[in-house]
């Protein structure tokens, strides 16, 4: 199960996933001193760290290593995203809340990140504009909505939290 990095460990990956290659603790040493004053040890020490929770591989380069990635910012996110979505007690109001939380150009990406999975022969084609509203006709979303745990129903005012 993942963990959510912490924010310096999230800054280090952040440039191993960025440069999309194997790097030294020095190249990214040097890339967060621009931000802030950090030592050698510690860019070491969280890259160490990193590799003994299995987010970087490294490879032994004279008497350094050289760190690369196991996995995407993507996948990382969506490990994430399903982490907290199934330790929901009633995901489909998790699920609502998070939609209502969403921009409408988030939305748009997750329509279409939906087509990308299903497949355009599975994808259904609005019939009435009460399908663009995910409560209108589907029941278990419409009760998961009203037992939101922040007490708000995101699918009733339009996406809007009231934050």
């Amino acid at each position: 199960m993942p963990r959510p990095l912490g924010e310096l460990e999230d800054s280090v990956m952040t440039r191993v996933w960025k440069w999309n290659r194997p790097v030294t603790v020095r190249e990214v040493l040097e890339d967060l001193q621009q931000e802030r004053s950090i030592a050698y040890t510690t860019v070491m020490t969280v890259l160490d760290n990193l590799h003994q929770k299995g987010w970087v591989r490294r490879e032994a380069e004279g008497r350094a290593y050289r760190y690369e990635a196991v996995s995407t910012r993507a996948a990382y996110s969506a490990a994430l995203m399903n982490e907290a979505w199934t330790q929901s007690d009633n995901p489909a109001a998790a699920l609502v809340a998070f939609f209502g939380m969403m921009s409408p150009e988030q939305r748009e990406a997750l329509r279409d990140a939906v087509r990308m999975v299903q497949g355009p022969e599975e994808t259904p084609a609005p019939q009435n504009p009460a399908t663009e509203n995910p409560t209108a006709e589907n029941p278990a979303v419409e009760n998961a909505a009203v037992e939101n745990p922040v007490g708000e129903n995101p699918a009733a005012t339009g996406g809007e939290t009231g934050r």
